[in-house]
């Protein structure tokens, strides 16, 4: 599979606007991230391609949900197609995620279309505290859930669990599809 391309520039103007906001050095949000400061400089500068992994802990560092950081400014009506939309691959697994509609302002929940291959499982950090994912399998079936409690789902099945704990989503078919709803409090 090709790595997919993130929306760089709306990165870049992002982490610029949130690590401002929060009154943080590049070399404190970097530290607080663990990632390297040059990582976090390219990012900001545009030059960077971030792992799906590097932008999470961004987005728990600086205590902003993960859409925020990656959605550039949109239009009153949206669509996306099959295929489109900005993705993001892991680098430990064969996943993507595709961010299909972050929250609006003063809502707080971002919806995304996962794909996913047979072979390592996803294994995400905890994200911010009171998160909660909600995932609905679309195709192929997946162990998804707390790392230490993953459920097996089937085309259709849901699981609602905590994302502010240690969390998998390990593809058990080819061409395992979900939707995935990532819900702050």
């Amino acid at each position: 599979m090709t790595q997919p391309s993130a929306p760089i520039a709306a990165i870049a103007a992002s982490l610029q606007r949130e690590r401002k906001r929060v009154g943080l050095s590049l070399a404190e949000v970097a530290r607080r991230a663990g990632i390297a400061k040059s990582t976090l400089s390219q990012l900001e500068s545009g030059t960077g391609n971030p792992s799906v992994e590097t932008l999470w802990a961004l987005s728990v560092t600086l205590d902003v949900p993960f859409a925020q950081l990656v959605e550039p400014a949109r239009p009153s009506v949206q669509l996306i197609r099959a295929g489109e939309g900005p993705r993001f691959a892991s680098d430990r697994a064969d996943y993507v995620a595709t961010l299909l509609a972050s929250c609006p302002p003063n809502a707080r929940r971002d919806l995304y279309l996962i794909m996913a291959q047979v072979g390592e499982p996803r294994r995400s950090d905890p994200h911010s505290p009171g998160v909660v994912e909600h995932v609905v399998l679309a195709a192929g079936r997946a162990m998804v859930g707390p790392i230490d409690e993953p459920v097996e789902l089937h085309p259709g099945d849901y699981i609602s669990s905590p994302g502010d704990l240690p969390h998998t989503f390990e593809a058990l078919e080819p061409d395992t599809s979900a939707v995935l709803v990532s819900e702050h409090f």
